[in-house]
């Protein structure tokens, strides 16, 4: 039975593979007898050319001799009158009828022929609706009309596909037997037992290597299933809250219609609507990152992106410092949404102030959010990460929250070849972004970036002479505020696809360069 199935299996390869050459050596095969034909029919055509251009132009000069001479291999010439009469012809065409009866137009003076096996070139001698016209033919090489060159390319297509597939079949029958083996436990593996592994054979081979790595695919498929049941059951849990309470407010309301306000329920089911509208969008975000959905990519200023994002909203005051203009190459509204998420998170557990610095360490961009709050436990800095984790003091102080944003940003992070961690803070909380930078320059003293509370530019700052630094004129000042208004909108925009939930933010004092850092803490 299962030398049977080992045949049915080698069987089926070498029909495909066979079927595959078939395909491949058929286009071959038809590509040399065009290429030949093509090249037989561009030497005879010509020669019919250069004979029928010869006789057309004693034509006009009423010079030609009677009968045409012609010698081989364009021994067929005749000069053919406008009505279809042959007036004079090589000694070869004596007696035969028209070459052909097609004549060419007076704007196209000049036509390639083939009547039966035979290729002529026909020239008419002048525009002029009287006009004869000079025909000038051959015989088609045997090899062309008698088809032996279509016959001798299926002949040695028909021998290379033989060999194809018996090499084929001996290759495939003897991979297959030791593959057997691993089939057969691969049968035993189910979902409900991942922890079966396959046999790996003796040696260094193809099909070591093969059992080691579905070995470790195994092991891999084991943990995401694991991680997959772990998930489900925590959404289920999650979004069973605000179902719950939606359910409990529509059946008060109808259970007491004198007793409840119908716009507190209504007030009351937007909320937990909007609540389960976030928990949704989040999973979503979360189910394309994991599918490695690819994102447009763009080089991005990041010390102008972390700014501008520091900008946006009223409250906690940010101070934005950039030592280093880092560009970074990446999704644009993926970014925002890790920065916003950051900056979100520090103001909301922040007691005065929240400070954001870009720069550059080791190759690396790198985004630094410090908030001064009571900050995060060393124990908690890692489970913050996971999805639906919530500390205590996130709920109180946001009871709305999905528990998916850090999880989310980690998750952008990784996807731009990055990585998102909480580090050690004097005081509150350090989350520091780093992502691959694709272009660093440092900085001048007249490059450092000052905005206000309301996100406007301020004046450059002034040297101890009370000079202002830099030396661009005023002129200069105005463009570089105008591309500084049309990023914004453009940010704006962005923003608005990006779709975040959740996201405030704060006046922005900026000072020098960025650093970003970021995400929310649940």
């Amino acid at each position: 039975m299962r030398g049977s199935r080992l045949r049915s299996i080698q069987a089926r390869y070498t029909i495909i593979t066979t079927m595959l050459l078939l395909v491949i050596l058929a286009l071959v095969g038809a590509s040399i007898d065009m290429a030949i034909r093509y090249r037989i029919q561009d030497d005879g055509f010509g020669n019919a050319e250069r004979v029928a251009s010869q006789w057309s132009a004693l034509v006009r000069i009423g010079d030609i001799p009677d009968p045409i001479p012609a010698t081989a291999p364009v021994d067929l010439v005749q000069l053919v009158n406008a009505h279809g009469v042959v007036i004079n012809s090589s000694r070869q065409a004596i007696g035969l009828p028209p070459i052909s009866t097609s004549r060419p137009p007076a704007d196209d003076r000049f036509q390639q022929l083939t009547e039966g096996s035979v290729m002529v070139m026909a020239i008419r001698v002048s525009p002029a609706a009287d006009s004869p016209v000079v025909y000038a033919g051959l015989e088609e090489p045997a090899i062309l009309h008698e088809h032996h060159l279509e016959y001798f390319i299926a002949a040695g297509v028909l021998v290379l596909l033989a060999l194809a597939a018996w090499m084929t079949w001996c290759v495939v029958g003897r991979t297959l037997r030791p593959v057997a083996a691993i089939r057969a436990r691969m049968s035993e593996i189910t979902v409900s037992d991942l922890s079966l592994r396959v046999p790996i054979p003796p040696g260094e081979d193809e099909i070591a290597l093969l059992a080691r790595t579905a070995n470790q695919t195994l092991s891999r498929l084991e943990e995401a299933v694991e991680q997959q049941r772990r998930f489900a059951s925590t959404a289920s849990h999650e979004l069973r809250t605000p179902i719950a309470g939606l359910r409990v407010q529509l059946e008060e309301a109808l259970l007491y219609p004198d007793d409840i306000d119908p716009r507190d329920t209504i007030r009351g089911a937007l909320t937990a609507s909007g609540r389960l509208e976030a928990i949704v969008n989040d999973l979503l975000q979360l189910a394309r990152l994991r599918a490695a959905d690819p994102a447009p990519q763009e080089l991005i200023d990041l010390g102008a992106l972390v700014t501008e994002e520091a900008a946006q909203g009223t409250g906690m005051p940010v101070r934005v410092q950039v030592t280093d203009r880092v560009q970074v190459r990446g999704s644009r509204i993926q970014l925002i949404r890790v920065v916003g998420n950051l900056l979100s998170n520090a103001r909301r557990h922040a007691d005065s102030r929240v400070e954001v610095s870009v720069g550059f360490a080791d190759g690396k961009a790198v985004v630094a959010v410090v908030d001064d709050g009571a900050g995060i436990a060393p124990a908690d800095r890692e489970r913050v990460f996971e999805r639906f984790t919530r500390l205590d003091d996130g709920r109180l102080r946001d009871s709305g929250g999905s528990g998916l944003g850090l999880a989310i940003s980690r998750d952008i992070a990784h996807a731009h070849q990055g990585t998102l961690l909480i580090e050690d803070s004097p005081k509150g909380a350090r989350f520091v972004l780093r992502l691959p930078a694709e272009d660093t320059r440092p900085l001048g003293a007249d490059q450092e970036i000052q905005r206000t509370g309301t996100g406007r530019t301020a004046p450059p700052p002034r040297r101890a002479t009370g000079e202002p630094a830099g030396k661009e004129s005023a002129r200069e000042e105005s463009a570089r505020e105008e591309d500084h208004r049309e990023n914004a909108s453009r940010q704006q925009g962005s923003r608005k696809e990006g779709s975040r939930e959740g996201m405030t933010h704060e006046d922005t004092d900026t000072e020098g360069p960025v650093s970003w850092v970021g995400h929310r803490r649940r």
